[in-house]
Protein backbone atom coordinates (compact mmCIF):
# COMPACT_ATOMS: atom_id res chain seq x y z
CA UNK A 1 0.00 0.00 0.00
CA UNK A 2 2.78 2.49 0.74
CA UNK A 3 4.29 1.78 -2.44
CA UNK A 4 1.31 2.66 -4.35
CA UNK A 5 0.35 5.81 -2.43
CA UNK A 6 3.83 6.47 -3.55
CA UNK A 7 3.76 6.05 -7.03
CA UNK A 8 2.83 8.51 -9.51
CA UNK A 9 -0.26 6.05 -9.29
CA UNK A 10 -1.47 7.87 -6.79
CA UNK A 11 -1.88 11.63 -8.61
CA UNK A 12 -4.69 9.44 -10.61
CA UNK A 13 -6.79 9.55 -7.22
CA UNK A 14 -6.50 12.88 -6.18
CA UNK A 15 -7.09 14.24 -9.10
CA UNK A 16 -10.13 12.05 -9.22
CA UNK A 17 -10.69 13.06 -5.86
CA UNK A 18 -10.79 16.58 -6.60
CA UNK A 19 -12.73 16.45 -9.76
CA UNK A 20 -15.83 14.84 -7.41
CA UNK A 21 -15.40 17.09 -4.16
CA UNK A 22 -17.41 19.93 -5.36
CA UNK A 23 -20.41 17.74 -5.61
CA UNK A 24 -20.10 14.44 -3.94
CA UNK A 25 -20.75 14.43 -0.39
CA UNK A 26 -21.63 11.87 2.43
CA UNK A 27 -24.98 12.64 1.87
CA UNK A 28 -25.02 12.29 -2.17
CA UNK A 29 -26.13 9.27 -4.38
CA UNK A 30 -24.04 8.03 -7.31
CA UNK A 31 -24.80 5.79 -9.87
CA UNK A 32 -21.68 4.38 -11.90
CA UNK A 33 -22.22 3.86 -15.59
CA UNK A 34 -20.91 0.26 -15.90
CA UNK A 35 -20.22 -1.07 -19.28
CA UNK A 36 -17.20 -3.38 -18.07
CA UNK A 37 -14.89 -2.12 -19.82
CA UNK A 38 -11.67 -0.85 -18.47
CA UNK A 39 -12.98 2.89 -17.77
CA UNK A 40 -15.94 2.41 -16.60
CA UNK A 41 -14.02 -0.14 -14.62
CA UNK A 42 -11.51 2.12 -13.25
CA UNK A 43 -13.91 4.92 -12.39
CA UNK A 44 -16.08 2.00 -10.28
CA UNK A 45 -12.84 1.16 -8.41
CA UNK A 46 -12.23 4.82 -7.72
CA UNK A 47 -15.26 5.84 -6.41
CA UNK A 48 -15.29 2.22 -4.30
CA UNK A 49 -12.05 3.52 -2.55
CA UNK A 50 -13.81 7.03 -1.87
CA UNK A 51 -16.96 5.93 -0.71
CA UNK A 52 -15.15 3.64 2.40
CA UNK A 53 -14.32 7.80 3.01
CA UNK A 54 -17.31 9.61 2.85
CA UNK A 55 -19.52 6.81 3.29
CA UNK A 56 -21.90 8.12 0.22
CA UNK A 57 -24.79 5.92 -1.26
CA UNK A 58 -23.04 3.97 -4.42
CA UNK A 59 -24.78 1.88 -7.33
CA UNK A 60 -24.20 0.69 -10.93
CA UNK A 61 -26.56 0.95 -13.83
CA UNK A 62 -25.44 -1.96 -16.42
CA UNK A 63 -27.33 -1.19 -20.26
CA UNK A 64 -27.83 -4.18 -22.27
CA UNK A 65 -27.50 -3.23 -25.83
CA UNK A 66 -27.69 -6.53 -27.42
CA UNK A 67 -25.25 -5.64 -30.10
CA UNK A 68 -22.45 -8.18 -29.37
CA UNK A 69 -22.95 -11.52 -29.35
CA UNK A 70 -21.25 -11.25 -25.62
CA UNK A 71 -23.49 -9.13 -24.46
CA UNK A 72 -24.81 -11.25 -21.53
CA UNK A 73 -21.45 -12.61 -20.71
CA UNK A 74 -20.26 -8.85 -20.01
CA UNK A 75 -23.82 -8.73 -18.29
CA UNK A 76 -23.14 -10.90 -15.82
CA UNK A 77 -19.21 -9.98 -15.25
CA UNK A 78 -20.57 -6.62 -14.37
CA UNK A 79 -23.00 -7.99 -11.74
CA UNK A 80 -20.64 -10.40 -10.27
CA UNK A 81 -18.06 -7.26 -10.11
CA UNK A 82 -20.85 -5.41 -7.95
CA UNK A 83 -21.49 -8.26 -5.47
CA UNK A 84 -17.78 -8.11 -5.41
CA UNK A 85 -17.45 -4.49 -4.12
CA UNK A 86 -21.03 -4.73 -2.36
CA UNK A 87 -22.32 -2.44 -5.10
CA UNK A 88 -26.02 -2.61 -5.99
CA UNK A 89 -25.80 -3.05 -9.64
CA UNK A 90 -29.54 -2.15 -12.06
CA UNK A 91 -29.22 -3.86 -15.40
CA UNK A 92 -31.71 -2.47 -18.24
CA UNK A 93 -31.84 -4.29 -21.71
CA UNK A 94 -32.68 -2.03 -24.57
CA UNK A 95 -34.11 -2.44 -28.17
CA UNK A 96 -32.58 -0.71 -31.02
CA UNK A 97 -33.46 -0.08 -34.22
CA UNK A 98 -30.69 -1.25 -36.32
CA UNK A 99 -31.97 0.61 -39.33
CA UNK A 100 -32.46 4.32 -37.69
CA UNK A 101 -31.05 6.64 -39.68
CA UNK A 102 -28.81 7.90 -36.95
CA UNK A 103 -26.68 4.86 -36.69
CA UNK A 104 -26.70 2.16 -34.50
CA UNK A 105 -24.03 4.05 -31.99
CA UNK A 106 -26.32 6.94 -32.00
CA UNK A 107 -29.30 4.79 -30.81
CA UNK A 108 -27.30 2.80 -28.60
CA UNK A 109 -25.94 6.18 -26.47
CA UNK A 110 -29.84 7.67 -26.77
CA UNK A 111 -31.36 3.98 -25.36
CA UNK A 112 -28.61 4.52 -22.53
CA UNK A 113 -29.05 8.20 -21.51
CA UNK A 114 -32.50 6.88 -21.49
CA UNK A 115 -32.43 4.87 -19.05
CA UNK A 116 -29.78 7.00 -16.96
CA UNK A 117 -32.82 9.48 -16.87
CA UNK A 118 -34.94 7.07 -15.22
CA UNK A 119 -32.37 6.45 -12.34
CA UNK A 120 -33.74 7.59 -8.40
CA UNK A 121 -29.79 9.02 -7.80
CA UNK A 122 -28.02 12.43 -7.99
CA UNK A 123 -25.33 11.82 -10.43
CA UNK A 124 -24.98 9.59 -13.03
CA UNK A 125 -21.29 8.93 -13.11
CA UNK A 126 -19.48 8.38 -16.91
CA UNK A 127 -15.86 7.26 -17.48
CA UNK A 128 -14.79 9.43 -19.93
CA UNK A 129 -11.22 10.74 -20.32
CA UNK A 130 -8.70 13.00 -22.03
CA UNK A 131 -8.78 11.03 -25.51
CA UNK A 132 -12.35 10.69 -25.41
CA UNK A 133 -12.75 14.68 -24.82
CA UNK A 134 -10.10 15.20 -27.82
CA UNK A 135 -11.51 12.61 -29.87
CA UNK A 136 -15.04 13.79 -29.62
CA UNK A 137 -13.77 17.02 -30.47
CA UNK A 138 -12.43 15.68 -33.73
CA UNK A 139 -15.25 14.07 -34.83
CA UNK A 140 -17.35 16.82 -34.16
CA UNK A 141 -15.18 19.03 -36.69
CA UNK A 142 -15.37 16.46 -39.15
CA UNK A 143 -19.09 16.88 -39.22
CA UNK A 144 -19.26 20.45 -39.38
CA UNK A 145 -20.54 20.79 -35.81
CA UNK A 146 -21.20 24.28 -34.90
CA UNK A 147 -19.46 25.96 -31.27
CA UNK A 148 -22.00 24.26 -29.17
CA UNK A 149 -21.33 21.05 -30.57
CA UNK A 150 -17.72 21.48 -30.30
CA UNK A 151 -17.80 22.15 -26.98
CA UNK A 152 -16.28 20.28 -24.24
CA UNK A 153 -17.99 17.17 -22.51
CA UNK A 154 -18.21 19.18 -18.51
CA UNK A 155 -16.90 17.48 -15.94
CA UNK A 156 -20.52 18.13 -14.33
CA UNK A 157 -23.73 18.86 -16.21
CA UNK A 158 -26.75 19.43 -13.75
CA UNK A 159 -30.14 18.99 -15.07
CA UNK A 160 -33.63 20.28 -13.63
CA UNK A 161 -36.03 17.15 -12.82
CA UNK A 162 -33.04 14.23 -13.63
CA UNK A 163 -30.14 12.83 -12.45
CA UNK A 164 -26.52 15.40 -13.40
CA UNK A 165 -23.87 13.54 -15.43
CA UNK A 166 -20.30 13.64 -13.22
CA UNK A 167 -17.34 12.88 -15.48
CA UNK A 168 -14.44 12.82 -13.16
CA UNK A 169 -11.79 11.51 -15.14
CA UNK A 170 -11.46 14.31 -18.10
CA UNK A 171 -8.27 15.09 -16.51
CA UNK A 172 -6.94 11.76 -17.26
CA UNK A 173 -5.63 10.24 -20.46
CA UNK A 174 -6.13 6.47 -21.40
CA UNK A 175 -2.84 5.71 -20.96
CA UNK A 176 -3.37 6.45 -17.25
CA UNK A 177 -6.47 4.98 -16.60
CA UNK A 178 -4.95 1.69 -17.95
CA UNK A 179 -1.58 1.96 -15.92
CA UNK A 180 -4.37 2.47 -12.91
CA UNK A 181 -5.98 -0.94 -13.39
CA UNK A 182 -2.98 -3.14 -14.25
CA UNK A 183 -1.30 -1.60 -10.99
CA UNK A 184 -4.37 -2.47 -8.94
CA UNK A 185 -4.77 -5.94 -11.09
CA UNK A 186 -8.22 -5.42 -11.97
CA UNK A 187 -10.23 -7.04 -14.88
CA UNK A 188 -12.63 -5.56 -17.99
CA UNK A 189 -14.10 -7.24 -20.36
CA UNK A 190 -13.05 -6.10 -23.84
CA UNK A 191 -15.65 -4.67 -27.12
CA UNK A 192 -15.01 -6.76 -29.65
CA UNK A 193 -16.66 -3.53 -31.90
CA UNK A 194 -13.74 -1.08 -30.48
CA UNK A 195 -10.81 -2.95 -33.03
CA UNK A 196 -13.40 -2.47 -35.70
CA UNK A 197 -12.38 0.90 -37.72
CA UNK A 198 -15.60 1.12 -39.84
CA UNK A 199 -16.66 2.99 -36.76
CA UNK A 200 -15.32 6.98 -37.08
CA UNK A 201 -14.16 6.81 -33.55
CA UNK A 202 -12.05 3.86 -33.84
CA UNK A 203 -10.55 4.71 -36.74
CA UNK A 204 -9.66 8.08 -35.03
CA UNK A 205 -8.56 5.99 -32.69
CA UNK A 206 -6.21 3.42 -34.34
CA UNK A 207 -5.54 4.84 -37.83
CA UNK A 208 -5.52 8.61 -37.72
CA UNK A 209 -3.76 9.64 -34.21
CA UNK A 210 -1.39 7.11 -33.49
CA UNK A 211 -0.05 9.44 -37.14
CA UNK A 212 -0.85 12.21 -35.34
CA UNK A 213 0.84 11.15 -32.23
CA UNK A 214 4.26 11.23 -33.83
CA UNK A 215 4.18 14.71 -34.83
CA UNK A 216 2.13 16.18 -32.02
CA UNK A 217 2.63 14.36 -29.12
CA UNK A 218 0.60 17.08 -27.00
CA UNK A 219 -2.66 16.70 -29.00
CA UNK A 220 -4.96 15.25 -26.32
CA UNK A 221 -3.90 18.59 -23.79
CA UNK A 222 -4.40 20.99 -26.91
CA UNK A 223 -7.93 19.45 -28.75
CA UNK A 224 -9.17 19.37 -24.68
CA UNK A 225 -8.00 22.86 -24.15
CA UNK A 226 -9.79 23.35 -27.52
CA UNK A 227 -12.83 22.05 -26.29
CA UNK A 228 -12.75 24.01 -23.25
CA UNK A 229 -12.36 27.63 -25.18
CA UNK A 230 -15.31 26.41 -27.38
CA UNK A 231 -17.29 25.55 -24.14
CA UNK A 232 -16.92 29.24 -23.19
CA UNK A 233 -17.65 30.44 -26.24
CA UNK A 234 -20.84 28.54 -26.25
CA UNK A 235 -21.89 29.42 -23.36
CA UNK A 236 -21.35 33.30 -24.10
CA UNK A 237 -23.91 32.33 -27.14
CA UNK A 238 -25.99 31.10 -24.78
CA UNK A 239 -26.17 34.28 -22.73
CA UNK A 240 -26.85 36.21 -25.68
CA UNK A 241 -29.70 34.30 -26.95
CA UNK A 242 -31.48 34.60 -23.44
CA UNK A 243 -31.04 38.32 -23.72
CA UNK A 244 -32.58 38.27 -26.89
CA UNK A 245 -35.24 35.64 -26.01
CA UNK A 246 -36.17 39.04 -23.15
CA UNK A 247 -37.81 40.78 -26.66
CA UNK A 248 -37.95 37.75 -29.18
CA UNK A 249 -39.57 34.62 -27.32
CA UNK A 250 -43.30 35.96 -26.19
CA UNK A 251 -45.02 32.78 -24.53
CA UNK A 252 -42.78 29.95 -25.94
CA UNK A 253 -43.31 31.75 -29.99
CA UNK A 254 -40.57 33.75 -31.62
CA UNK A 255 -41.46 37.23 -31.97
CA UNK A 256 -40.92 37.72 -35.91
CA UNK A 257 -40.56 41.29 -35.95
CA UNK A 258 -37.95 41.38 -33.05
CA UNK A 259 -35.86 38.55 -35.29
CA UNK A 260 -35.98 40.61 -38.68
CA UNK A 261 -34.34 43.49 -36.81
CA UNK A 262 -31.48 41.77 -35.11
CA UNK A 263 -28.07 40.51 -36.99
CA UNK A 264 -28.25 37.49 -38.92
CA UNK A 265 -25.75 35.79 -36.62
CA UNK A 266 -28.29 36.71 -33.83
CA UNK A 267 -31.37 35.63 -35.40
CA UNK A 268 -29.88 32.52 -36.06
CA UNK A 269 -27.95 31.86 -32.34
CA UNK A 270 -31.75 32.86 -30.96
CA UNK A 271 -33.33 30.15 -33.29
CA UNK A 272 -31.03 27.79 -32.17
CA UNK A 273 -31.60 28.38 -28.44
CA UNK A 274 -35.34 28.56 -29.81
CA UNK A 275 -35.37 24.72 -30.84
CA UNK A 276 -33.08 23.46 -27.86
CA UNK A 277 -35.76 24.78 -25.51
CA UNK A 278 -38.49 22.42 -27.43
CA UNK A 279 -35.66 19.73 -26.78
CA UNK A 280 -35.47 19.11 -30.38
CA UNK A 281 -32.22 17.89 -32.16
CA UNK A 282 -30.38 20.77 -33.77
CA UNK A 283 -31.05 21.31 -37.99
CA UNK A 284 -27.97 21.27 -40.25
CA UNK A 285 -26.86 24.58 -41.32
CA UNK A 286 -28.52 24.83 -44.40
CA UNK A 287 -32.04 23.68 -42.93
CA UNK A 288 -31.74 26.54 -40.28
CA UNK A 289 -30.90 29.21 -42.90
CA UNK A 290 -34.53 27.70 -44.44
CA UNK A 291 -35.93 28.21 -41.61
CA UNK A 292 -35.00 31.39 -40.72
CA UNK A 293 -35.54 32.74 -44.17
CA UNK A 294 -39.20 31.89 -44.02
CA UNK A 295 -39.99 32.98 -40.57
CA UNK A 296 -38.33 36.54 -41.49
CA UNK A 297 -40.12 36.81 -45.30
CA UNK A 298 -43.42 34.97 -45.03
CA UNK A 299 -46.34 37.86 -44.73
CA UNK A 300 -48.56 38.67 -42.31
CA UNK A 301 -51.49 36.88 -43.69
CA UNK A 302 -49.49 34.08 -45.04
CA UNK A 303 -48.83 30.72 -43.20
CA UNK A 304 -45.72 28.20 -43.54
CA UNK A 305 -44.85 24.93 -42.02
CA UNK A 306 -41.96 23.32 -41.82
CA UNK A 307 -41.47 19.95 -40.48
CA UNK A 308 -38.39 19.07 -38.15
CA UNK A 309 -37.94 16.35 -35.73
CA UNK A 310 -40.82 15.21 -34.49
CA UNK A 311 -42.68 19.30 -34.60
CA UNK A 312 -43.75 21.56 -37.16
CA UNK A 313 -42.56 25.12 -37.72
CA UNK A 314 -45.72 27.43 -38.14
CA UNK A 315 -45.46 31.14 -38.63
CA UNK A 316 -48.83 32.63 -37.80
CA UNK A 317 -49.34 36.44 -37.83
CA UNK A 318 -46.38 38.25 -35.91
CA UNK A 319 -45.12 34.71 -34.39
CA UNK A 320 -43.55 31.38 -34.93
CA UNK A 321 -44.44 28.57 -33.04
CA UNK A 322 -43.16 24.94 -32.80
CA UNK A 323 -46.05 22.68 -32.36
CA UNK A 324 -45.60 19.24 -31.54
CA UNK A 325 -46.83 16.79 -34.52
CA UNK A 326 -49.85 15.67 -33.88
CA UNK A 327 -51.48 12.29 -34.50
CA UNK A 328 -53.44 12.05 -37.81
CA UNK A 329 -57.85 12.05 -37.70
CA UNK A 330 -59.82 10.08 -38.87
CA UNK A 331 -62.25 12.78 -40.64
CA UNK A 332 -65.17 10.94 -41.70
CA UNK A 333 -65.25 10.13 -37.32
CA UNK A 334 -68.49 11.60 -35.72
CA UNK A 335 -69.73 11.20 -32.34
CA UNK A 336 -73.67 11.46 -30.68
CA UNK A 337 -73.72 13.75 -28.02
CA UNK A 338 -74.09 11.35 -24.75
CA UNK A 339 -76.92 11.99 -21.81
CA UNK A 340 -73.52 13.26 -20.31
CA UNK A 341 -72.53 17.16 -19.84
CA UNK A 342 -69.33 16.13 -21.69
CA UNK A 343 -67.57 14.36 -24.69
CA UNK A 344 -64.01 13.49 -25.04
CA UNK A 345 -62.56 13.16 -27.80
CA UNK A 346 -59.50 10.82 -27.80
CA UNK A 347 -55.95 12.63 -28.59
CA UNK A 348 -57.60 15.85 -29.23
CA UNK A 349 -59.32 17.13 -26.22
CA UNK A 350 -63.02 17.52 -24.47
CA UNK A 351 -66.28 19.31 -25.09
CA UNK A 352 -68.06 20.53 -22.36
CA UNK A 353 -71.89 21.69 -22.16
CA UNK A 354 -72.70 24.42 -19.68
CA UNK A 355 -76.41 25.27 -18.54
CA UNK A 356 -77.44 29.27 -19.06
CA UNK A 357 -80.28 31.45 -20.11
CA UNK A 358 -80.38 33.61 -23.21
CA UNK A 359 -76.75 32.47 -24.14
CA UNK A 360 -76.11 29.81 -26.72
CA UNK A 361 -77.49 27.33 -28.07
CA UNK A 362 -81.57 27.15 -27.47
CA UNK A 363 -81.81 24.21 -25.10
CA UNK A 364 -84.98 22.79 -26.47
CA UNK A 365 -83.10 22.94 -30.28
CA UNK A 366 -80.18 20.65 -28.59
CA UNK A 367 -81.34 17.63 -30.17
CA UNK A 368 -79.91 15.11 -32.35
CA UNK A 369 -76.65 16.28 -31.98
CA UNK A 370 -73.42 14.85 -33.60
CA UNK A 371 -69.88 16.32 -33.41
CA UNK A 372 -68.03 16.21 -36.49
CA UNK A 373 -64.79 17.32 -37.77
CA UNK A 374 -64.48 20.31 -40.88
CA UNK A 375 -64.80 18.88 -44.36
CA UNK A 376 -64.31 21.69 -46.12
CA UNK A 377 -66.94 24.24 -47.51
CA UNK A 378 -69.00 24.66 -44.65
CA UNK A 379 -71.18 28.09 -44.06
CA UNK A 380 -72.99 29.40 -40.83
CA UNK A 381 -74.99 32.24 -39.74
CA UNK A 382 -73.46 33.44 -36.53
CA UNK A 383 -74.75 37.10 -36.63
CA UNK A 384 -78.50 37.27 -37.61
CA UNK A 385 -77.93 40.57 -39.35
CA UNK A 386 -75.83 39.45 -42.01
CA UNK A 387 -76.11 36.44 -44.02
CA UNK A 388 -73.98 32.78 -43.64
CA UNK A 389 -70.49 32.98 -43.95
CA UNK A 390 -67.76 31.01 -44.94
CA UNK A 391 -66.02 28.39 -42.02
CA UNK A 392 -62.81 29.72 -43.09
CA UNK A 393 -63.46 33.13 -42.79
CA UNK A 394 -64.46 32.97 -39.37
CA UNK A 395 -61.84 30.76 -37.50
CA UNK A 396 -59.48 33.11 -39.32
CA UNK A 397 -61.32 36.28 -38.36
CA UNK A 398 -61.49 34.41 -34.50
CA UNK A 399 -57.85 33.92 -34.73
CA UNK A 400 -57.52 30.31 -34.63
CA UNK A 401 -53.94 29.38 -35.09
CA UNK A 402 -53.76 27.56 -38.66
CA UNK A 403 -52.75 24.35 -36.72
CA UNK A 404 -55.89 23.62 -35.03
CA UNK A 405 -58.32 25.11 -37.58
CA UNK A 406 -58.92 21.36 -39.28
CA UNK A 407 -58.91 19.87 -35.39
CA UNK A 408 -61.95 22.15 -34.51
CA UNK A 409 -65.01 20.01 -33.65
CA UNK A 410 -67.74 20.73 -35.18
CA UNK A 411 -71.53 21.00 -33.54
CA UNK A 412 -74.26 19.79 -36.06
CA UNK A 413 -78.08 19.13 -35.36
CA UNK A 414 -78.91 16.35 -37.98
CA UNK A 415 -77.19 17.46 -40.86
CA UNK A 416 -77.49 21.19 -39.97
CA UNK A 417 -73.93 22.85 -38.48
CA UNK A 418 -74.98 24.75 -35.69
CA UNK A 419 -72.44 26.06 -33.65
CA UNK A 420 -68.15 26.44 -33.60
CA UNK A 421 -67.55 26.30 -30.35
CA UNK A 422 -65.43 29.20 -29.03
CA UNK A 423 -66.76 31.20 -32.39
CA UNK A 424 -70.49 31.13 -32.87
CA UNK A 425 -74.24 29.62 -33.03
CA UNK A 426 -76.05 29.59 -35.97
CA UNK A 427 -78.91 32.36 -35.63
CA UNK A 428 -81.58 29.88 -35.59
CA UNK A 429 -80.33 27.83 -32.87
CA UNK A 430 -79.31 30.80 -30.72
CA UNK A 431 -81.21 31.21 -27.31
CA UNK A 432 -83.77 33.81 -27.25
CA UNK A 433 -83.86 36.66 -24.14
CA UNK A 434 -84.43 33.99 -21.02
CA UNK A 435 -84.58 31.45 -22.69
CA UNK A 436 -82.76 27.82 -20.99
CA UNK A 437 -79.60 27.77 -23.27
CA UNK A 438 -76.62 25.50 -22.96
CA UNK A 439 -72.94 26.97 -23.89
CA UNK A 440 -70.73 24.33 -25.35
CA UNK A 441 -66.77 24.72 -24.59
CA UNK A 442 -64.26 22.99 -26.33
CA UNK A 443 -60.71 22.34 -23.84
CA UNK A 444 -57.65 21.07 -26.27
CA UNK A 445 -55.16 18.56 -25.26
CA UNK A 446 -52.44 20.07 -24.07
Amino acid sequence: MDAIKKSPLNNIYERFCAAVAPYVTANSRVCVGLSGGVDSVVLLHLFVRLRQKLQFDLSVIHVHHGISAHADDWQDYCQQLCAQLNVACTVRKVVLDHQAASGLEAEARAARYQQYTQQQVDFIALAHHRDDQAETLMLQLLRGSGVKGLSAMAKCRQLAGQPGYLRPLLDIDRGSVVDWAKAHQLHWVEDESNADTRYARNFLRHDFLPVLNQRYPAWRESLARSAENLAEASLLLEELAKMDAEHGIVEQRLYCPYIKQISPARARNLLRYFIAQHGCRMPSQARLADMLGQIINTQHDNHMAIQHDDHTLYRYQDYACLIKRLPSIDRTAQWCWPEEDELHIPLLGRLEVLQSVGCGIAKNKFVEVSVRFRQGGEVIRPDCKRPKRKLKDLLQQSEIPVWQRDRMPLIYSGETLICIPGVGVDCEWQAKQNEPAVLVTWQPAS
